[in-house]
């Protein structure tokens, strides 16, 4: 039998390499930056929240993130920690770090909501402006900015508090410097321009706790309401097979990403090119083998 060449040697071990290299690329997809998380500090991160750029839903990631283990929300105006997360109801609660409460008060600064943004504010929300200019646009009768019913029990409350004199004011001074302030909150988007309505801080009330007589156990923080129709069948599967939904790519597509920090298009099951790495390993394993085999034979004939 004559034997056969080195050159044919040489074409069948080429004509072998696509095939593992092929495999491999689809059991090696291009993984995202870092790995996702479902939890944030004590905080539980669900779809379509995220725990870093590529986790979580593309339109929330470029407003929620976490940073060295707090849950941070990012507008135009600055980033507020986020406090709580109520997936049932869909809403979370921000801190504005210059906010005035009752036990501290502030110069602080303006706040806005993005207008493209997928939160709103939330109707629980009572915005309080503090030691403001007299001459204020919030007192001009035309314009009606100030809810005059609720702005003497509110206003008369915070002004109660030892804190107050952070803004220069002395404890339980006339309310005629604050303003519960309303505004269009059904519009999308929302600006709290404290320099252009000539007052020195603000807080926000989302609860008066049980006890509206009592500000010191008020609950401050702004309450937004998030948009939860992201959730789709093919990221409860994501969830199911035990990833987490993200996103991946210049195109920002969907992503399973699973514990071993691999993504997939589907999900974590060993379906598709979604393999687990023992199970990658084990078949790069035996077509190695299988390779060398091959050669032997050859070489041997």
């Amino acid at each position: 039998m004559p034997s056969i060449s080195n050159a044919w040697i040489v074409t069948c071990i080429l004509l072998s390499l696509p095939i593992h290299f092929t495999i491999s690329a689809a059991v090696n997809p291009i993984p995202i930056n870092g790995t996702c998380h479902d939890t944030c500090g004590t905080i539980s991160v669900k779809y379509p929240f995220g725990s870093g750029f590529g986790c979580g839903h593309p339109d929330f990631a470029r407003y929620v993130r976490c940073n060295a283990g707090t849950l941070e929300f990012s507008t135009g105006t600055g980033i507020y920690n986020v406090s709580d997360i109520d997936y049932s109801s869909g809403t979370l609660i921000i801190r504005d770090p210059f906010m005035s409460t009752c036990s501290s008060m502030q110069n602080s600064g303006s706040f806005s909501l993005d207008r493209a943004s997928p939160f709103t504010l939330t109707g629980e929300n009572i915005f309080v402006l503090l030691g403001c200019s007299t001459n204020s646009p919030l007192f001009d009768p035309a314009e009606d900015l100030c809810a005059m019913g609720s702005r003497s029990r509110v206003c008369r409350g915070l002004y109660s508090c030892k804190g107050v004199t952070g803004i220069g004011l002395p404890q339980n001074a006339p309310p005629s410097t604050c303003c519960v302030y309303e505004s269009p909150i059904q519009l999308a988007g929302y600006t709290l321009d404290l320099p252009k309505l000539q007052c020195s801080s603000y807080t926000s009330v989302y609860s008066f706790g049980g006890s509206e007589g009592d500000p010191m156990k008020w609950k401050f923080g702004i309450s937004l309401q998030y948009n939860d129709s992201y959730y789709s069948n093919v990221c409860k599967d994501c969830e199911t097979s035990g990833g987490l939904c993200g996103f991946t790519g210049f195109d920002q597509s969907f992503a399973c990403v699973c514990e071993n920090g691999k993504n997939t298009s589907t999900s974590c099951f060993g379906q598709g090119y979604a393999w687990s790495g023992t199970r990658e390993s084990k078949i790069l394993n035996k077509l190695s083998f299988g390779g060398l085999l091959l050669l032997w034979l050859l070489i041997s004939i």
